[in-house]
């Protein structure tokens, strides 16, 4: 079975990297949230500025760092923005033993955390590409969306019961230290690193106009184009109704905070089921139409949450929107992940990829703002059903034709020159 196909053992390095990093992620799910409100007493506001400014502000600091890595050894700057987020992120429990723990300093840290995540999965697509042949990207992008969901399902309520038995800033030493367990992972890959073609003094200096290169690539692509609006409004839309959902179902509804966690837990197994089904669906059906179809269906649950009632009926109906989203979203996501790669030369992945991310958190945390004010003016359902009916255009964006994928050779075994790894 394809889901099953090894793909070798430094691949399984950079998995059990990822998957161990993800899992602090998880596990770490609104910490600094609850550190505001918990040790800081902060209000709503400075939670939902929080919330939106940190990611805001770290993609607008990582737009120059895509040309920056470009020419760069990859897995080196891998290992280093897993330590420097690993080194900020202890500074929190640091600050908090010793008495000195500010908003401000949180607000810090969610900035820089922000920008060291975009630049690491950018360098991560272009590792990846270079490390896995063509034919095995979207079994190795769906096994990092299993791992992904897997996650998601078990963090949240994991980190509750951490933060309950061992304190406020158990779940930020925890991601701390997945991020270093992340580096060493990363470190034991081994082998060798094709080196890119580094470019003379006078271009290697980064100028104005290379800080859109990755933009420039997206826009100019027929294929790229329609789901790059796509997929960065998809998700914000998503994203930006969490709020909302959140205050209907345990302000409006009084469904208990364990009821509410358990809502988004267990829909979590869709995410399995799909990511292990994509690879399958193509090879039966063809990437396009599975790439059409699931971006159709996931545009068309969401509504229902502005219908969502009390009691077990309510729970019931937000597991299964939740279900049939998930699944959808996790049969999409690994198939557009290949087909982006696939659609994007070696020496512009990371710029493309550090564009997309930027774009795509940087809306998101300007949704989830402006979806906060409609909430509090017009109330969380109307909030909820303006979000699903925008959804439900969104498939307009997708790729109305198959698009070839580019006719770049596929590279070279990684141990062309040794990088000391």
């Amino acid at each position: 079975m394809a889901g099953r196909r090894s793909l070798g053992r430094r691949f399984g390095w950079l998995w059990g990297a990822y998957a161990v990093s993800t899992a602090g992620t998880w596990l770490a799910f609104d910490a600094f949230a609850l550190i505001a409100v918990l040790v800081l007493d902060a209000g709503p506001a400075q939670v939902s500025l929080l919330a939106a400014v940190g990611p805001a502000v770290g993609a607008a600091v990582s737009v120059p760092l895509g040309p920056w890595v470009e020419p760069r050894r990859k897995r080196p700057v891998m290992i280093a923005t897993d330590l420097v987020r690993c080194a900020v992120l202890l500074s929190v429990p640091v600050a908090f033993a010793l008495g000195g723990l500010s908003f401000g300093q949180l607000l810090l840290v969610s900035v820089v955390v922000a920008a060291a995540d975009i630049t690491f999965n950018a360098a991560a697509g272009a590792f990846l590409k270079e490390l896995v042949p063509r034919r095995d990207l979207l079994v190795a992008n769906g096994r990092f969306e299993a791992t992904m969901w897997t996650a998601s399902m078990a963090g949240p309520p994991l980190g509750g019961a951490a933060i309950g038995l061992f304190g406020p800033v158990a779940t930020v030493v925890a991601d701390a230290v997945s991020y270093l367990l992340s580096a060493a992972g990363l470190r034991a890959i081994g082998g060798g690193e094709q080196r890119p073609v580094r470019p003379g003094p006078a271009a290697a200096r980064l100028r104005a106009g290379d800080l859109l290169g990755g933009w420039r690539h997206i826009l100019a692509d027929p294929a790229l184009r329609p789901l790059f609006g796509n997929t960065v409004l998809v998700n914000a839309l998503i994203m930006a109704a969490s709020p909302p959902l959140l205050v209907l179902m345990v302000d409006d509804l009084r469904f208990a905070p364990w009821q509410y966690a358990l809502a988004f837990a267990v829909p979590c197994t869709g995410g399995l089921l799909g990511s292990r089904l994509a690879p399958r669906l193509v090879t039966r059906f063809g990437r396009h139409r599975v790439l059409r179809a699931a971006g159709v269906l996931r545009a068309c649950w969401s509504l229902g949450l502005a219908f969502v009632g009390p009691g077990a009926a309510g729970l019931a109906l937000v597991m299964v929107i939740e279900f049939g989203l998930i699944t959808c979203c996790a049969v999409f996501n690994p198939v557009f992940a290949t087909f982006r790669l696939e659609r994007t030369p070696a020496d512009r992945v990371t710029r493309t990829l550090a564009a997309w991310s930027a774009t795509g958190k940087a809306a998101t945390a300007a949704l989830t703002a402006l979806w906060g004010l409609l909430a509090a003016r017009t109330g969380p359902r109307t909030a909820l059903a303006l979000a699903g009916v925008l959804l439900l255009a969104t498939p307009l964006l997708l790729p109305r034709r198959d698009h070839a994928p580019d006719t770049e050779a596929e590279p070279a075994p990684l141990a062309l020159e040794p990088d000391g790894g």
